[in-house]
């Protein structure tokens, strides 16, 4: 019964886990010696589990498999051509400070690629965690080449040249995002035992996903705990995180079922790798703007909790 609760509500138990780590560090100072051990471990494990998150993903596509379809190309174009309109609004519109993170906190939000766990959540729900994965590949192929271009535009620093922020951002995102790709492409050809082993790991990219809810949901609330910024802006991030949120589970939603793949559209476009959006936008734009991603974290899993227990109580009635 236990075990079936927590699989149940894998999401809403990772939020909260999460939150209460931060607060238990927050309250209880004989665990402030622990606090550097624990951002150390932090700063280097979330770029570790982004890997292994996306090297479990991606393990699972055949290459013959990796067609583009129709609405693949579709999402992505939704995806560059909103991601350059807030781009363009931020170079060249007189926007104030306050709406300025906002508006890099909605870019991030847009441009993230898809979650790793997408691919599983969608299954459950009856969606093609194929084609999913196919496009969780291709939206990490669309950021990794997008975000080192406009991320050093959007918010330039002083000291640091174009080039200089470009190669800087396209070292550390574009490894990131492809490697776990390549590497699964070798283990396949030349470990095809090892290769096989990752497969049978069917739901550990879900469980990973949710460690790294966890992870995320506590830097979260630490943000917000020691932000300077107002609680309106604060809110207004939210509130961008929540409009991008909808209308992109609601886009995915509308051009997937144009095409027969309405579940897999919406996870698609609308689930994202927040953990990698948070660590985007906080390393390389504004830090504020990261409370953007972080709200997505809230809304996209509200939507995914929804959907899951919509998908039991449907299947327990049939």
């Amino acid at each position: 019964m236990l075990l079936r609760l927590l699989k149940n509500w894998t999401l809403p138990l990772a939020m909260l886990v999460g939150t209460l780590v931060y607060l238990l560090f927050a309250h209880f100072p004989f665990l402030s010696p622990l606090k550097p051990w624990v951002h150390g471990f932090v700063g280097y494990f979330t770029p570790a589990l982004i890997f292994i998150q996306l090297l479990l993903t991606f393990c699972k596509v055949e290459l013959p498999e990796l067609k583009p379809k129709t609405w693949h190309l579709h999402l992505l174009l939704f995806q560059l051509i909103f991601t350059l309109l807030l781009a363009v609004i931020l170079l060249y519109a007189p926007v104030c400070e306050a709406y300025r993170e906002v508006l890099e906190g909605a870019m991030v939000c847009v441009i993230c690629p898809t979650a790793t766990a997408a691919a599983v959540i969608t299954g459950k729900l009856g969606g093609s965690a194929s084609t999913l994965t196919t496009y969780t590949l291709l939206s990490n192929l669309l950021a990794a080449v997008v975000v080192p271009l406009l991320f050093p535009l959007v918010e330039p620093h002083a000291d640091v040249s174009f080039l200089v922020a470009f190669m800087r951002i396209l070292g550390k995102v574009f490894p990131l995002l492809l490697c776990p790709f390549i590497l699964a492409c070798l283990l396949r050809k030349f470990m095809p035992q090892f290769h096989a082993c990752l497969l049978k790991l069917r739901d550990a990219a879900f469980y990973l996903w949710a460690l790294a809810l966890a992870i995320v949901s506590g830097q979260t609330v630490r943000s917000l705990a020691h932000s300077d910024a107002s609680a309106g802006v604060e809110w207004m991030l939210a509130i961008a995180a929540l409009l991008a949120c909808g209308v992109q589970f609601y886009l995915g939603k509308r051009i997937g079922g144009h095409y027969g793949e309405r579940i897999s559209g919406g996870q698609a476009l609308g689930q994202k790798n927040t953990i990698l959006a948070i660590w985007m936008a906080h390393t390389y734009l504004n830090p504020l703007s990261s409370v953007a991603p972080g709200a997505y974290v809230l809304w996209q899993n509200i939507v995914n909790s929804y959907q899951l227990w919509k998908q039991r109580h449907k299947t327990a009635t049939s």
